[in-house]
């Protein structure tokens, strides 16, 4: 089987894009995982695949693996190389472009210097919605308790497609990512996995974060962490509404009022196409 594919990056969240219109797209796990492999494979974060509506109030279905092989809900960066995709593709002439997910709608909107704004919904925060099934007595100043060994853990829990943890940090680079994110993630008390971002606040206007991502590991950004993360510190007063969150491969400009959707802007970058023989 020969795949055509598109390399892209948003911040250095890197994948592979896969036009599922003009092509016939059947990957199992297992090519997924191989073709994801940064020494035998082309290497990703994950794989995006650009197929046609499945409803018509949008133009696009967008389709979101990990590297791993398994399917998830949503991705932030993702989305935002997807409308630049479709775009450069000529596959479409709108703007905004409307997708669908396996979670919902996308609004995406590419402006004169080609940044896109992702309007993400408006997030949920109730544990059953995550879902998540907290220790202890429920929430302490807003935030949850988790149980990891010896150690009791503060944290944010927000759904913004797809399920995230918050946990504030005084010190982002040396907070303790590749070992307390998989330790979140095997706790047990998120039934379908979970994304574990650490947020240090710089100012009322300025926070850094680093995400392990559920399937993946540490990535350079992600988006919906940086979605989670923002509902999480203004909810909490850390942020006021509109913020700039930095991350290892850069910074998203984002925007959030109780009750309101999220609106998440940054850029998009090609890198290369290709084809894959798998």
């Amino acid at each position: 089987m020969r795949l055509e594919f598109t390399k892209m990056h948003g911040l250095g969240n890197d994948f592979v894009v896969v036009n599922a219109i003009t092509q016939n797209v059947m990957l199992r796990p297992e090519q997924i995982r191989r073709l994801a492999d940064r020494h035998t494979g082309v290497g990703f974060d994950q794989l995006l695949i650009v197929e046609p509506p499945t409803r018509p109030d949008v133009e696009f279905s967008y389709r979101i693996f990990n590297a791993d092989g398994n399917e998830v809900e949503h991705c932030g960066n993702g989305a935002r190389c997807f409308a630049l995709f479709v775009t450069e593709q000529k596959l479409t002439r709108s703007n905004p472009i409307s997708v669908s997910t396996c979670n919902g709608v996308l609004s995406l909107n590419i402006d004169d210097n080609r940044l896109v704004t992702v309007d993400m919904g408006a997030p949920k925060t109730a544990p059953a919605d995550i879902p998540f099934a907290p220790h202890g007595d429920g929430q302490h100043n807003g935030l949850y308790r988790l149980d990891i060994g010896d150690q009791a853990v503060e944290l944010s829990v927000v759904n913004v497609g797809n399920p995230h943890a918050v946990v504030r940090v005084d010190n982002c680079d040396q907070a303790p990512v590749a070992t307390l994110g998989p330790q979140i993630q095997q706790s047990g008390a998120f039934a379908e996995g979970v994304n574990v971002g650490f947020l240090e606040i710089l100012s009322p206007t300025e926070a850094k974060l680093r995400v392990f991502e559920r399937g993946v590991g540490e990535t350079q950004a992600c988006g919906t962490g940086a979605c989670a993360a923002m509902v999480a510190a203004v909810s909490h007063g850390w942020l006021e509404p509109t913020a700039t969150l930095r991350l290892l491969g850069g910074a998203l400009q984002l925007s959030y009022q109780a009750g309101e959707p999220i609106l998440m802007t940054g850029p998009g970058e090609f890198i290369f196409d290709g084809t894959a023989r798998l």
